[in-house]
């Protein structure tokens, strides 16, 4: 039984990110899913060294725990004079508790760097209960700032503007942000595998 999602099925959202699950419920809902809050489910320790291993690790503890197929993403911060930092440890970055503790330790080791580019990094994973995987990336291009600009978004979004933009992601609407964002892109790219049914599945012949 591969509990496939179509229309009107839960699907588990392993996060309990707030800002994750509003972006994630406002991209897919043209699939209409019903999307299921994690609730008691632990998640184990995001202990992978890429993206894509993160994201596994959440999204498969979900769908073996809810036996219901189960959606995560994992995503970071590329900053190219830091040599990729801080990847992978952007949510924990520097081990400081907040957002606005890790904006400040960013800046303060972007200090005598000139060049401010970026990227944010967005896997998605769709698991389920058999064990079969669907991976989704996204990435988006900017600079930062030297200080924070908005109110909106979380993380590193008032330090980032896009490649094009003037205003950063946290100046942005939901909408706007979700249109360009490298969570946006990866869930993009979901939703248009499962517009018309699940995708079918690669099969590897062996001889």
């Amino acid at each position: 039984m591969t509990s496939e999602p179509v229309a009107g099925q839960a699907v588990v959202v392993a996060t309990s990110n707030p800002g994750k699950i509003r972006e994630i419920e406002e991209a897919l809902s043209g699939l209409n899913w019903t999307l299921q809050a994690l609730g008691a489910v632990p998640l184990p320790p995001e202990t992978g060294a890429t993206y894509e291993d993160n994201a596994a690790l959440k999204a498969c503890a979900a769908a073996i725990a809810t036996h219901l197929p189960a959606l995560a993403d994992d995503s970071g911060l590329e900053v190219a004079a830091l040599g990729g930092e801080p990847g992978v440890y952007s949510a924990r970055y520097g081990n400081v508790g907040s957002d606005l503790e890790r904006n400040v330790l960013l800046l303060d080791r972007l200090k005598k760097k000139t060049d401010r580019r970026a990227t944010f990094v967005s896997v998605v994973i769709l698991a389920y209960p058999d064990g079969h995987l669907e991976t989704y990336r996204g990435e988006l291009h900017g600079t930062l700032l030297e200080g924070p600009r908005g109110e909106n978004g979380f993380g590193y979004d008032p330090l980032f503007v896009p490649d094009g933009e003037t205003r950063t992601l946290a100046e942005m609407t939901v909408a706007e942000k979700r249109a360009i964002s490298h969570r946006g892109l990866a869930l993009a790219a979901l939703m248009d595998a499962h517009r018309h049914g699940p995708p079918t599945r690669q099969t590897i012949s062996v001889e």
